[in-house]
Formats: structure tokens, C-alpha cells, sequence
């Protein structure tokens, strides 16, 4: 099992500015979501709940990348100021503050989604 301090090694690697809001996003995950437990998986860090994948982000040279995002109409328009992708990535542009409510919003929808599949696997 990989520690919660790979994540930080993992934040560590990127510039000052970077890391700033890695360690943003990364926080407005773990206050959403105080039980889920913190991994790295495909590289990236990554929030589990109940033994599933929650959410993913990452840092690139010009933006916060998070995975997977609604593909729904309830976010279009939150989603409209961003790029995104069918494959359900939202980018947040470094040089723009980080949207924490929209952020949350998210965490908040994948959680319902993770304790739903939970339920229908225990019937």
C-alpha cells in the first residue's frame, strides 16, 4: 500500500506555484472526503473510498488536472469555463485561482456515486 507521503513526494517535483495548489486541491479533497484514504495509481494522487477509486489529480505544466468529472448536464455550465474531455477531466489553469466550491461540488457527486455502487454490490 503506498503511504500518504508519496503524495507529497509526488507534489514536491513541481514548481513552487505548482505545488501551491496541488496542495490546495488536495486539501478541499481530504476536508470533502475525511474517510477516503490517499494512494498513488497511475502515477497521479489518488482518493479511494470504500476499496474504490474516487478521484485523481495532477499537475501539468499548465494546469491542475482532475479525474474522472461528471458527464452530466447538472455541471455544464460549472464546467463551462474550463477545458474538458469526454474521458472526464476537468482542467484548472495555473494561472487562475483554484475553484474550490466546484472542486467540492465534484467530490461530493463521486462520493454519492462510490456509496451507490456500494449499495448495489451488498444486495
Amino acid at each position: 500500500m503506498t503511504k500518504k507521503n508519496d503524495i507529497d513526494k509526488y507534489i514536491d517535483k513541481f514548481p513552487k506555484g505548482t505545488q501551491d495548489k496541488l496542495i490546495q486541491v488536495r486539501e478541499i479533497i481530504k476536508s470533502t472526503v475525511t474517510e477516503a484514504e490517499e494512494t498513488i495509481s497511475y502515477g497521479m494522487p489518488t482518493f479511494k473510498l470504500n476499496g474504490t477509486y474516487l478521484i485523481y489529480f495532477a499537475g501539468y505544466k499548465n494546469h491542475i488536472g482532475i479525474y474522472p468529472v461528471p458527464n452530466n448536464k447538472e455541471f455544464e455550465e460549472d464546467f463551462s469555463s474550463y477545458k474538458t474531455s469526454g474521458k472526464g477531466t476537468i482542467r484548472f489553469p495555473l494561472d487562475k485561482p483554484i475553484p474550490t466550491d466546484l472542486i467540492k461540488k465534484i467530490v461530493e457527486f463521486r462520493v454519492a456515486e462510490n456509496l451507490q455502487k456500494v449499495k448495489t454490490k451488498t444486495k
